[in-house]
């Protein structure tokens, strides 16, 4: 739009609002002022996606009280360990004491970045808490990495029916929203994140944390980890076909902490 375009976008504006009753305007701008102090008031939760996945897996999730703010992955460094990479994402943290939601990849990463700053609460969701709970078949890749040299993407572009299966999506909107994300992954983001899973080594588990698990998962299987919470039909990306149970659990967990926080919080 140009300046002319903007100027008279303007003109017409202020031309309606002259001809609008003084009763009209007033509610007009309460509720807009009405709408910018509901929006302040409400806490941020930071969420993590899964490895080379994005924002839309958290799409249908609901947290009443709360802004979700999605950390953006950004390109790894040549060589750059898993802790240099989650001290860069803590830039674009803009509160003390965050809230961090992670799935899967991402909940590993929450961790990395709850081990530098300080925390309100780190949620995980079909991920892992330590290098203990990595299954074997990801340890594997440890002594045979040809997951530094295999062509990833074009094996997922491949094999979608079988990726349908890993992350136990049924209906053809789950699918084909797993088929665009799989479309835009990096593949060198991929590899790089699936070599950090393989060589995690940590064994430090935050304080704050809360983990819940889906009994179906079949990336984490359920008998690696100790969950606090389970689902009894969730799968790996049960924040999209479980959209409303987890969400309603993720709520209990945000309200039951934010009761519990010290008066002068």
């Amino acid at each position: 739009m140009t300046e002319i375009q903007s100027d008279a976008v303007l003109e017409s504006v202020k031309a309606e609002l002259a001809h609008t009753p003084a009763q009209v305007v007033e509610e007009i701008v309460r509720q807009a002022e009405a709408t910018d102090q509901l929006e302040k008031a409400l806490k941020d939760v930071y969420f993590v996606s899964g490895l080379g996945t994005d924002e839309r897996v958290f799409r249908l999730l609901k947290c009443e009280g709360y802004r979700p703010i999605h950390i953006h992955w950004v390109q790894p460094q040549r060589g750059e360990p898993i802790q240099a990479y989650a001290k860069r994402l803590t830039a674009q943290i803009q509160c003390d004491r965050p809230i961090i939601v992670g799935l899967s990849f991402g909940g590993i990463m929450a961790v990395e970045i709850a081990k530098q700053i300080e925390t309100e609460k780190v949620v995980l969701i079909s991920s892992t808490k330590t290098c203990c709970e990595v299954p074997f078949y990801f340890k594997m890749f440890r002594w045979f990495p040809i997951h530094r040299v295999f062509p990833f993407k074009s094996l997922l572009w491949a094999g979608y029916w079988l990726a349908y299966w890993f992350f136990s999506l049924n209906t053809v909107d789950e699918r084909q929203m797993l088929k665009a994300i799989l479309l835009d992954i990096d593949p060198h983001f991929l590899k790089w994140s699936f070599h950090k899973v393989v060589t995690w080594k940590n064994d430090v588990i935050p304080e704050n944390l809360q983990h819940i698990h889906g009994a179906s998962d079949r990336i984490f299987l359920l008998r690696f980890v100790n969950p606090d919470y389970i689902l009894a039909k969730g799968g790996h990306l049960m924040v999209m076909n479980h959209a409303a149970e987890v969400s309603n659990l993720l709520e209990k967990l945000l309200i039951d902490d934010a009761l519990n926080l010290p008066a002068d919080q």
